[in-house]
């Protein structure tokens, strides 16, 4: 009996310091250093009223705004992940002829490879500064912009995120939208 009482406190304490005690110190840590990002990087519009995450993608369909990677998990952040079709499936093939028939695709106007493909997450919020090139004609049209202005939204909010690891420049697709709809007022 004395052996199952040591046991049980020994079970205990690991479940009080494992359990309790490291997430309150990762949760403090986080909140000490980057409380944005401990948060959930939450983007608030003017009415303060949440409209999404800076790291989770979004759905957006509608001509007048910029649209994400395709997802593998039609943007169901509780169902992160990919399609775990191989590259020879033919539903991969189906799906990237309808996402270029959607986009316009010609002969002379190639069709950015991340506008096609859908990352490993499902749920990148990131495309590159030449998939946003690629939409900015229909954008700009649809709105009733200057394209050249366009043009300078696009690489006012282009960035690196990795630094010099990072090869060509991303935008983030709800922050560029956001700020699409606010240079439209």
């Amino acid at each position: 009996m004395p052996q199952i009482v040591t046991c049980g406190r020994i079970v205990l304490a690991t479940m009080a310091i494992c359990c309790l005690l490291y997430t309150l110190v990762i949760l403090g840590v986080g909140q000490a250093i980057t409380p944005h990002t401990a948060n959930g990087s939450l983007i608030q519009n003017e009415n303060g009223v949440i409209v999404g995450s800076e790291v989770m993608a979004q759905k957006f369909e509608r001509s007048e705004y910029f649209w994400p990677r395709p997802s593998a998990v039609d943007y169901n952040a509780s169902a992160t992940g990919g399609s775990n079709l191989s590259p020879t499936n033919p539903k991969l093939r189906i799906r990237a002829e309808e996402i270029l028939t959607r986009l316009g695709r010609t002969d002379e106007r190639p069709v950015p490879a991340d506008l096609v493909t859908a990352s490993g997450s499902g749920m990148d919020p990131n495309i590159t500064l030449q998939a946003a090139e690629f939409q900015a004609q229909r954008v700009a049209a649809t709105r009733g912009l200057p394209l050249a202005t366009l043009m300078g939204l696009l690489n006012k909010h282009a960035e690196k995120p990795g630094g010099f690891l990072t090869e060509e420049p991303l935008l983030n697709v709800l922050l560029l939208n956001i700020a699409l709809d606010s240079l439209s007022r």
